[in-house]
């Protein structure tokens, strides 16, 4: 088969190598279906990506290098993880900083993508699909202000977001995996264009399909 059809025999001219999912099987197949959903949204339905969801962002950047190891480069690989903290460089220069990662020498700005600071982030951007998912019960006042946002460390967003869901029950509560990629695949896209990032990311792969 050729390389560049997905399972569904669809030519893929993207595959976006992102940190999430675990190590489990049925986790990285909610990963891939929270991402899909989302792009789908942001106008992606009929060019959409391949997601690749990788478990640690390790093992992202490891199959990511595997990917961009082939020089033809079809099709176009994208590397997408957390920042873990606040961004004031470029990608490539961020992720050699805090994680010594060395940008492989056929990549270009375009290959690296952050979600600052964390998933999370993107999460709390759109507040109404939060409210809706949580129900009655989210206390929505301890959630983060929407300004600034990827400013907010990782730390920060994440506990908020848990302790304004820490009421809504133990099976409905925010936690990492099933239900936060759930959530992700239930966001306005067109709220996270406040997120610089997010933005950029949006835009490379609008140039990409």
């Amino acid at each position: 088969m050729d390389k560049r059809r997905d399972r569904g025999n669809a030519l893929v001219k993207v595959r976006v190598y992102v940190e999430g999912g675990g190590d489990g099987k049925t986790l990285k197949i909610r990963c891939r279906e929270g991402f899909r959903k989302l792009l789908e949204k942001a106008g992606f339905v009929e060019r959409m990506p391949a997601i690749i969801a990788c478990g640690g962002r390790a093992s992202a950047f490891d199959d990511f290098k595997t990917a961009i190891s082939d020089s033809a480069e079809d099709p176009y690989p994208i590397l997408l993880v957390d920042s873990e903290s606040a961004v004031h460089k470029e990608p490539w220069d961020h992720l050699k900083e805090r994680d010594n990662w060395d940008k492989p020498d056929n990549a270009d700005d375009d290959h690296a993508h952050l979600m600052v600071q964390c998933m999370e982030t993107w999460i709390v951007a759109d507040q109404d699909a939060v409210k809706e998912f949580f129900g009655q019960k989210l206390l929505a006042r301890a959630l983060p202000p929407t300004n600034d946002l990827e400013s907010r460390s990782k730390d920060d967003v994440q506990s908020k977001l848990r302790h304004a869901t820490k009421d809504c029950g133990e099976d409905r509560r925010y936690e990492k995996g099933k239900r936060s990629f759930e959530l992700l695949g239930r966001l306005d896209p067109t709220k996270l264009e406040t997120l610089p990032h997010f933005s950029r990311s949006r835009k490379a792969l609008e140039s990409k399909l």
